[in-house]
């Protein structure tokens, strides 16, 4: 994280709201207005959005030091399109959507900054968008195994990828938008194949370059091919 990005987070340190949430709390809903911007200190929370048919389509896993709600800036009578949901106690910074513009107005150069971040932020989202629909419901998993890698990933000293990030069946099928059956099926022919195994909700990345094989994976920029 550079200077700038730096100064942009301690705005909402210096200027928000700091707050505690518990698991499963929602901290804010599809369809809501859209009147505050967070800033997560600690924890994690998962942007979502319900499909006409019911289905829930995770977007992003965020960690400490994201902005979520950010795409109401500058907007006027804008409402949330997604739903934000607390995976793990976190802590919050909130600034009214108010307050954040106008600090940035007081300070171009941080303006700019938050530009560029969200930049980035749209080309991590259409890049995901785009696995989504090219490579089906198993390159959809391969991409998101990838970008988990790259989020959350340690490497260990024999060359796996430990993700240290708890996440169950229903929650990786929100993340490739179909169902926890077909989810179990393609992780368990992995596991099968040795190019992943899992425990208790983690999982462990053997062969990430058969991963990227399978998907063509053009070697995106670590900074856009994530889950956060």
């Amino acid at each position: 994280m550079d200077d700038n990005q730096e100064k942009i987070h301690a705005l909402f340190q210096k200027h928000g709201v700091f707050i505690k949430v518990n698991k499963e709390s929602k901290i804010f809903l599809e369809g809501e207005r859209a009147k505050e911007i967070y800033y997560i200190k600690t924890g994690a929370i998962s942007i979502s959005q319900e499909t006409e048919s019911g289905k829930e389509l995770t977007t992003r896993i965020c960690g400490p030091d994201s902005i979520i709600g950010e795409g109401s800036l500058f907007c006027n009578l804008t409402y949330h399109s997604m739903t934000a949901k607390v995976l793990e106690p976190s802590t919050l910074y909130v600034l009214s959507r108010k307050s954040l513009e106008q600090l940035l107005l007081e300070q171009p150069y941080l303006m700019i900054e938050y530009l560029k971040w969200l930049q980035t932020e749209n080309l991590k989202h259409q890049s995901r968008l785009r696995d989504l629909v090219l490579h089906g419901k198993k390159g959809a998993l391969f991409s998101t195994l990838i970008r988990l890698s790259n989020t959350y990933g340690k490497v260990l000293e024999n060359g796996t990828i430990f993700i240290d990030f708890p996440l169950t069946n229903s929650e990786i099928a929100n993340l490739c938008a179909t169902s926890r059956e077909m989810i179990n099926r393609m992780l368990n022919d992995l596991k099968n194949h040795n190019i992943l195994s899992f425990e208790k909700g983690y999982i462990t990345i053997h062969d990430l370059q058969f991963l990227k094989d399978e998907i063509a994976c053009e070697n995106c920029p670590l900074q856009i091919c994530r889950i956060d």
